[in-house]
């Protein structure tokens, strides 16, 4: 789309985007070395305002990039550590029972939980038990929270960080398809590389004590929140996202996966693979995205929507492979 159909503010807006994107890779650059792919796509579903899930055996950092991430950002942070213990008043609040030092009445007080930030940390997630999944659930999809039977709504934005181990089965609760589906992005994190590793053991084995700058105000995020959404699509990009969502299912056409597939996904992915093109067209400086766009977030946004069926699985196909055998049809 041509620059001159854009408003002038708009205009403006994207290039203070670029900048501002810019300087926050540099500041979490300071800290985590590599993982460049991760971080933009943290950043793209917090702009879109989604959230990300992120998987990787331990001693990847992967707390350390969500705090870093945190601290660039001039906004209200909490972590919270899931246990099997965990119940839901201890990350929504509970009420307590406050006496007035005059008139010895007493009133119920109801005290805010960790979920009350801007950016929640929600580490180890699938080690705390369905109740307490649920009341986090409530929270991504609506922005509120319920206790007592009164709600109490959330400050935006809200943008949820959760961790998970994919190598420890024993003593978790496997997140249920409904709160996966929640998940903008499931972003697997990968070993280093050699020479990355290398440069990792060096910065945090010395008394290297980086200092971070904030860079993005809550305000300053609001707005570049709202400029996606007026960026504009054409016909044939949602199109196209819709067809691959579409042939994910078991009831496509697709004869290429229609025996690989228990379950596809659905119309929130559709909604996501676009939301992430127009962030990813505005962050490199575009007004509009293509179809290119929109291939980039396939394995993010479709990998843990579509469940393989006992033949997939029998025969060692992932989620990512069917996603690759439709986009390579």
């Amino acid at each position: 789309m041509d620059k001159k159909n854009i408003p002038a503010n708009d205009v403006l807006l994207v290039e203070q985007l670029n900048e501002c994107i810019k300087k926050v890779k540099s500041e979490i650059g300071k800290v985590i070395i590599g993982q460049e792919d991760v971080i933009e796509n943290m950043l793209i579903s917090l702009l879109s305002k989604g959230h990300c899930l992120l998987v990787g055996v331990p001693g990847l950092a992967k707390t350390l990039l969500i705090k870093t991430l945190a601290e660039v950002l001039d906004l209200n942070f909490n972590r919270i550590q899931f246990t099997p213990d965990l119940m839901p008043g201890d990350i929504t609040g509970t009420e307590i029972i406050e006496e007035d030092q005059l008139s010895r009445k007493r009133t119920f007080k109801f005290i805010k939980g960790p979920l009350f930030a801007n950016i929640i940390l929600a580490d180890e997630i699938n080690r705390t038990p369905p109740k307490t999944q649920s009341a986090l659930l409530e929270a991504m999809q609506e922005q509120r929270i319920t206790a007592a039977g009164v709600n109490y709504k959330l400050d935006e934005p809200f943008f949820v960080l959760a961790t998970q181990n994919p190598i420890e089965q024993e003593g978790t609760y496997p997140l249920p398809e409904a709160q996966l589906d929640r998940f903008m992005f499931n972003l697997w994190l990968d070993y280093p590389s050699y020479d990355d590793e290398v440069k990792v053991i060096k910065s945090t084995t010395s008394d290297y004590n980086p200092q971070l700058n904030k860079i993005i105000s809550k305000e300053e995020l609001l707005n570049f929140q709202h400029l996606v959404r007026r960026v504009p699509v054409a016909d044939n990009v949602i199109e196209y996202a819709v067809k691959i969502v579409k042939a994910t299912r078991p009831g496509a056409s697709n004869n290429v996966i229609k025996d690989l597939v228990s379950w596809g996904a659905g119309p929130r992915a559709s909604q996501f693979l676009v939301l992430a093109s127009k962030t990813k067209a505005i962050i490199s400086g575009r007004y509009t995205p293509d179809i290119d766009d929109v291939k980039s977030f396939t394995v993010q946004v479709l990998r843990h929507r579509i469940i393989p069926s006992f033949n997939a699985e029998a025969e060692g196909i992932s989620s990512v492979d069917i996603i690759n055998k439709i986009l390579g049809k």
